[in-house]
């Protein structure tokens, strides 16, 4: 049996070689298109949050210089925040401490025009979209690497990353294939970890209702040329529901070493996860339970200066173990036999190379991707079984890309275009062109425009999933979206005396969706199916704001106020089916953060969203299917406390204070109030 299952591993790397030899041969025939075609703009709008704008209100944080000069991954060329034309979020690592929230999916709700839809908390399981597209939609990247899970999105933030180990996290809204690849269909997320300057220790404890505990420490040491830190978590709790227990373990080691204006950076993590999943994945069942593990693995470096080039490698393997019945829950029907076993691979290479020259800024490069899976449920029959896996799958995607910059003054406009090619769906190149371009009319006002395509492969879930609500569709098509968009964004500095910054940005957008994949059924006693609908237009526009106040009395700092809000208005081509993705959406978003300094070391947090979603959820009755209902709009509010004193800081918090009862997802009940705190103590 080892022996069968390692000869299939050979062939399949032997033929992944081959077609990555192939595709690079024929790199010319590509490039001399894209240049031909490449005579399109690119360019890139930076919405900027008050992290971005002025310095930290702790005044611990970079410099505000320093953050205008920040580069961000918003395009390939290397550009400052400023220099930026498409919307660009940026959440720095000492907003991200003094939130009151315990994971990245918590973290992120708080994002105008991002959609959390929670099946459950603290970074057990959640799916996010932009801008009212499909959890699958959205890519998910690690330091530039795609972990964009090929099995299902639900896994995609199976990462081995705590929120301490985070430098920043940049957000881009709307279709970025080029930048992010293919699965960046409605936008991207990128985590960027810290790369430690000063060694240092780093220990928390946490602990609250329902159980709640959670333990970190982190130990940081810089050499000459070489700084190198590992870190480790473990978070658990009893669960808020019956059977909404976890357990959660993180592992991350990271090297990074420096020689003259060349760099390498090492990273290995290990992620694992045990959760009661009540009613995750259907109503009809209380008691699933999921095991995952994640390992992940990158090698990045860089090197020169006019011609730069920077490759990356990087592997993610995932195990799931999915029980539709969590092991000794009484009276298991007969006809289930077994929980479902998983394990998907993704391997890649990237290669990045730019020119700084008079005329611009010149990128080229590609990305080799390959996505391959062994399963009990999900591929093509094995002529032997291995182990508990009775189907496989694999593919590999093959991208190339143009993208040239120009700069002049407060101007800014790029072309690009991507090549893409999927060897599960034909064998020819898919192009997609992207226009962008911003300028500044004086210190104040600044303009923005773009035109963006992006593609989206189906998941092997979307492909192959059978089950006892669940059936999948080997004939999906990948998804094709076009998108614009326009705005203007307005900065100033002292106003009435009272306020010291300000920003506005008012964005509006349209996108054409074709091929949308989603579950969908008839009636509510119907199996769901994974089907293309036909197409999809969306429009709408977000207003984000961010404020900081004049400091009135000098020993405290400034008061900080974040307001964004959203709407969108969605329409399709899809008769009348009951939709359980695509068109369910958040019409109305709204955002409110405020930091408010109390005395001297003491400070709090506020976190207010409101939402109002449209679409319906079959709604469940004693295990079956009742009736279709509307989700109602809500609004949580969380709060937590900050006290730091010299080297400690003691915190608590409460997450939905006024112990609203909603739904991010119909059937999954989210946590009421929850009162929890903690103690960290750093050593530098």
């Amino acid at each position: 049996m080892k022996k069968n299952f390692k000869q299939k591993q050979a062939y399949r790397f032997k033929r992944f070689a081959r077609k990555a030899y192939s595709a690079f041969n024929s790199m010319h025939r590509v490039v001399n298109i894209g240049v031909v075609t490449g005579c399109v703009l690119t360019m890139v709008h930076t919405t900027e949050t008050s992290a971005q704008r002025q310095t930290d209100v702790n005044r611990d944080s970079i410099p505000e210089q320093a953050l205008k000069e920040l580069i961000v991954t918003g395009s390939k060329a290397e550009l400052t925040l400023n220099q930026m034309a498409k919307i660009v979020t940026v959440i720095m690592r000492d907003e991200i401490a003094r939130q009151p929230v315990q994971s990245v999916q918590d973290l992120l709700k708080n994002i105008v025009g991002l959609d959390v839809r929670q099946r459950g908390p603290n970074g057990v399981l959640a799916g996010i979209s932009v801008r009212g597209g499909t959890f699958e939609q959205t890519a998910i990247l690690l330091n530039g690497a795609n972990l964009t899970n090929p099995q299902t999105a639900h896994y995609s933030l199976d990462i081995p990353v705590n929120l301490s180990d985070i430098e920043r996290i940049e957000i881009i809204q709307g279709p970025t294939s080029l930048l992010y690849g293919a699965g960046a269909f409605s936008g991207g997320i990128n985590i960027v970890t810290k790369k430690d300057s000063e060694t240092g220790i780093y220990m928390s404890v946490e602990g609250g209702m329902y159980e709640l505990f959670g333990a970190e420490s982190r130990v940081s040491l810089e050499k000459k040329s070489s700084n190198h830190s590992f870190s480790a978590r473990y978070n658990s709790s009893g669960g808020y529901i019956d059977n909404s227990d976890y357990k959660i373990f993180n592992a991350l080691w990271q090297s990074s070493f420096r020689v003259d204006d060349s760099k390498l950076d090492f990273l290995f993590g290990v992620n694992n996860k045990e959760y009661g999943a009540n009613t995750f994945y259907s109503p009809a069942y209380a008691n699933q339970f999921d095991d995952t593990r994640s390992l992940f693995a990158t090698i990045k470096g860089e090197t020169g200066k006019q011609l730069k080039f920077t490759p990356q490698l990087y592997w993610k393997r995932h195990y799931d173990e999915f029980h539709l019945f969590r092991p000794n829950t009484p009276n298991i029907p007969e006809w289930y036999k077994q929980p479902n076993f998983h394990r998907s691979d993704v391997f890649g290479f990237s290669l990045n190379s730019q020119y700084k020259w008079a005329g611009g800024i010149s990128n080229f490069g590609g990305e080799l991707r390959n996505e391959g899976i062994y399963s009990s449920v999900l591929g093509k029959l094995l002529e032997q079984p291995i182990g508990n896996y009775l189907y496989s799958d694999n593919r590999t995607n093959i991208s190339y890309f143009l993208e040239h910059t120009y700069l002049h003054k407060g101007f800014t406009a790029s072309a690009s275009i991507l090549a893409n090619y999927n060897s599960a769906f034909k064998d020819e190149f898919d192009f997609f062109p992207n226009i962008n371009s911003s300028y500044w009319v004086n210190n104040s006002w600044k303009i923005f425009a773009s035109w963006n395509n992006a593609i989206r492969m189906p998941t092997f879930t979307d492909l192959y999933y059978k089950g006892a609500t669940h059936k999948g569709n080997s004939d999906v098509k990948p998804e094709k979206s076009e998108a614009f968009e326009l705005g203007i964004r307005h900065a100033n500095r002292p106003w009435f005396g009272v306020v010291s910054d300000y920003v506005v940005t008012v964005t509006g957008f349209y996108m054409k969706g074709k091929n949308l994949i989603d579950w969908v059924k008839e009636n509510p006693e119907d199996l769901w199916e994974s089907r293309n609908l036909t197409n999809l237009d969306k429009v709408g526009f977000e207003i984000n704001s961010s404020i900081l106040f004049k400091e009135l009395i000098p020993q405290l700092s400034a008061t900080r106020l974040d307001v964004g809000y959203m709407y969108m208005n969605q329409s399709k081509n899809a008769g009348n089916l009951i939709s359980n993705y695509v068109l369910d959406y958040l019409r109305h978003h709204l955002t409110i953060g405020l930091y408010q300094p109390i005395y001297k070391n003491l400070s709090v947090d506020f976190r207010f969203r409101w939402q109002d979603r449209q679409g319906t959820y079959t709604h469940y009755e004693n295990s079956k299917p009742a009736s279709e209902r509307n989700y109602k709009p809500f609004g949580i509010l969380d709060v937590k406390l900050n006290l730091e004193k010299s080297n400690f800081k003691i915190y608590a918090s409460i997450n939905n204070v006024f112990d609203t009862h909603y739904f991010d997802l119909g059937n999954v009940p989210q946590p009421g109030f929850w009162l929890w705190g903690g103690v960290s103590w750093t050593l530098k």
